[in-house]
């Protein structure tokens, strides 16, 4: 009988003109096991050993960049990004091996019991064995490696899911991964629907997921009935404040990359703005001229600022919400609705006059729309930059960084840019953690990254007399109190 398959779309030509086959629950069970049997191997390289394998890896992966970006821009529409994501990827692997052995070596210890001074321990780091990392459509190699080189370098063994809507980068990354035996042994790439994903949390030791907060508690909820640990990367509602001293070129041109740049499909994009009223007028008018030289790709040539939606049906979100903002009398300045040209594309949307009762400032929406909430004191812009059910993070623009600093500290997210928007998207090495719906688990970036997915085993050592069974023994005298 032939393996089921899913069908794939081309965002930019809207055809759906690739297939990739279903890993079954039985087929998974069974790449796990050898997972399993692979993994103290990994483990026994110790961290030289391993960092030497990624960076044969990353030697495979850098000759394979030129498929890896073509493969990446049919699936996502955007070939110049798609070039940078697969040479970040590239990167991403040799920091990796630069980075674990000292991580791993400040982490190994040794002491004495200041409870029990004859008492001293050894630490021992014990990786999870295999580790489920399940990622999302929208940067989907990128955003797979961050996860799993961590663990690979921390020596855990990786079981793969790219999403369904993006995966034609799994066959250049896998013939790259060939050419590396010790690595593919426990780095498995495995295709498929949701389901795929249930039967992979079933078989694993931890999972990592970047994706909804919908899917995320789904996710998280199988993962704590298989009493596992659930890394969980979730959505964004980033706002940005801009103070009344700001630049506001400046601020405009990094809102708009922030918001923007990606077609809004990441989740650290910016997609709530308050600006203080003394600038308003000045910076909607910025954020328009900016936004009017810019053009879609949906030319002969593909050339343009713009790329596809790679999710047909985010067109019904993000309309939604905009539509319900005019409803409520919300002022669409620019856009405001989708192009159809064989796949869809969401012009850059500007609105006014929003506030807090419309879905737009409260759901996260994954386009290219700027809604701007003018503010005349500063307590009141912070209320409701924390007005969300998200916490990822945040941006701050003003000419005096103290009081930037002021306000960053006050945002209920993980992360502020200061003078700049979605600075995480390109500091990997930076800790931070996700608030609120936005994630749970430790930071995925910095030496957090890799240390989540390891326990620390104690071995302790009696110097001195084994307490006699007498220690509990019951005596007349009155027990302290």
């Amino acid at each position: 009988m032939a393996m089921p398959t899913l069908p794939v779309r081309n965002p930019r030509t809207g055809e759906w003109d690739h297939e990739i086959p279903v890993c079954s629950a039985e087929e998974v069970a069974s790449i796990t096991r050898s997972l399993r049997a692979a993994q103290p191997q990994w483990v026994e390289l110790g961290a030289s050993g391993r960092a030497a394998c990624l960076n044969r890896f990353a030697d495979a992966v850098m000759a394979e960049v030129a498929p890896l970006g073509r493969a990446l821009a049919i699936d996502t529409g955007r070939s110049t990004f798609a070039h940078f994501e697969a040479v970040k990827s590239v990167e991403l692997i040799r920091m990796w091996a630069e980075r674990a052995g000292p991580i791993l070596d400040s982490l190994a210890g040794s002491g004495q019991s200041g409870q029990v001074p004859a008492v001293h321990y050894e630490h021992r780091l014990i990786p999870y064995e295999v580790v489920a990392v399940i990622s999302p459509w929208n940067v989907p190699l990128l955003l797979a490696m961050i996860d799993s080189l961590a663990a690979l370098s921390a020596g855990c063994a990786i079981l793969l899911k790219p999403s369904e809507v993006t995966p034609r980068f799994v066959e250049p990354l896998q013939r790259a991964l060939d050419t590396v035996p010790e690595l593919a042994a426990v780095l498995r790439i495995v295709t498929g629907g949701p389901e795929t994903g249930q039967a992979m949390i079933e078989q694993v030791d931890s999972v990592c997921f970047t994706g909804s907060v919908r899917t995320g508690r789904v996710v998280s909820q199988q993962a704590a009935s298989c009493f596992i640990p659930a890394f969980l990367e979730l959505g964004g509602k980033d706002p940005a404040i801009v103070l009344p001293d700001a630049d506001i070129p400046l601020a405009a041109r990094a809102i708009i990359r922030s918001a923007i740049g990606m077609t809004g499909q990441a989740c650290q994009s910016l997609e709530r703005v308050y600006c203080h009223q003394r600038i308003a007028e000045p910076f909607i008018d910025e954020l328009l001229t900016q936004l009017k030289a810019l053009s879609l790709t949906c030319t002969e040539d593909g050339s343009g600022d713009i790329a596809p939606l790679i999710f047909e049906r985010q067109v019904e979100t993000i309309q939604s919400q905009v539509d319900d903002a005019l409803a409520r009398g919300a002022r669409c300045l620019l856009g405001g609705e989708p192009v159809h040209a064989g796949g869809i594309w969401y012009p850059p949307t500007l609105l006014t006059n929003v506030n807090h009762d419309m879905l737009i400032m409260q759901d996260e929406t994954f386009g290219p729309v700027i809604p701007v909430v003018e503010y005349t004191d500063i307590e009141e812009a912070i209320t409701l930059a924390n007005d969300s059910s998200f916490g990822l993070s945040a941006a701050v623009f003003s000419a005096d960084e103290a009081a930037a600093k002021s306000v960053a500290e006050r945002l209920q997210v993980g992360a502020v840019s200061i003078n700049d928007a979605s600075l995480t998207g390109i500091v990997n090495d930076v800790e931070k953690n996700s608030f609120r719906f936005s994630g749970m688990g430790g930071s995925r970036m910095g030496p957090a990254g890799l240390t989540r997915f390891l326990r620390k085993r104690a071995l302790l050592i009696q110097t001195g007399e084994p307490a006699p069974v007498q220690l509990f023994s019951d005596t007349s005298q009155e027990p302290m109190s």
